[in-house]
């Protein structure tokens, strides 16, 4: 179960003018801004839920996923995953979960697939029987073959990404965080993306965070949604929740569009 409760988390950011001059006067005095990323923001899920956590770019959240694999530390709140405090007791949380960025990468870029993994399966102290029956598991599912022989550097983006996947798995977690897992992929990779995804869910009961700004993925994976915007959660429900903004929406990219702007976002 994941418990967040009133997380606050504050940037500082630095501004100033193009130009020499202003450069200049920067190395003396630097103009800042305070960027306010998650705002007394709480909710909750259950065990072996797939949820949708959706915004705007610079909503908050890249940086709840972040917090809550205990990347990031909160200038406040309180946060439990599987009844631990992400950033207090790291070792153990890391053990449990898995995490995909869309632009990050987990894999060694010069070296084949099956490299990576078996460098990953000792990072977690994986037993040599959960490997490879997690291995051929997802060898078959994400159809993985002779990915495994090729250096990552050498794949497509869509190759690459059913990789990352797999290698987030491959210590058997019980929360998976994605966060935008499918930017940039084609129709066919994001099928079989969700498609595994949905199979996991269903098999290994797989609590899942998905982060994304594509709404097919999250009517075809999320039994529910949380919307956030300036670091505030705004709405929680599921998909037909979402939908009764504006029904005549010809388009999910249309709802997401009405949908932000309906919360001024």
């Amino acid at each position: 179960m994941i418990q967040v409760n009133h997380l606050t988390k504050t940037y500082r950011v630095s501004r100033r003018d193009g130009g020499l001059m202003q450069a200049i006067k920067a190395l003396g005095k630097r103009e800042t801004q305070e960027i306010r990323a998650l705002d007394d923001l709480s909710f909750t899920i259950a065990d072996g839920e797939i949820v949708g956590y959706i915004g705007p770019n610079g909503a908050g959240k890249s940086s709840t996923i972040k917090v809550l694999s205990g990347i990031l530390v909160p200038d406040g709140g309180e946060c439990l995953v599987n009844g631990r405090v992400p950033w207090k007791q790291r070792k153990q949380h890391v053990a449990e979960i898995g995490v995909v960025f869309g632009q990050r990468s987990q894999l060694w870029w010069d070296v084949p697939i099956v490299d990576s993994f078996d460098l990953l399966k000792d990072i977690y102290r994986v037993e040599d029987a959960v490997y490879r029956r997690n291995v051929e598991e997802m060898t078959e599912l994400l159809d993985l073959g002779d990915l495994l022989r090729t250096p990552a550097r050498q794949l497509s983006l869509g190759q690459r990404m059913r990789c990352e996947i797999a290698a987030s798995l491959l210590h058997d977690p019980k929360v998976l965080f994605l966060d935008e897992p499918t930017i940039g992929l084609d129709a066919i990779s994001k099928l079989a993306l969700r498609s595994f995804i949905l199979e996991r869910n269903r098999t290994h009961g797989t609590t899942v965070l998905l982060t994304t700004h594509d709404m097919q993925d999250i009517e075809a994976l999320a039994s529910r949604i949380l919307l956030i915007g300036k670091g505030k959660l705004l709405l929680d429900g599921n998909f037909d929740d979402v939908r009764a903004v504006n029904p005549s929406a010809h388009s999910l990219d249309e709802l997401a569009a009405d949908l932000y702007a309906r919360y001024g976002m």
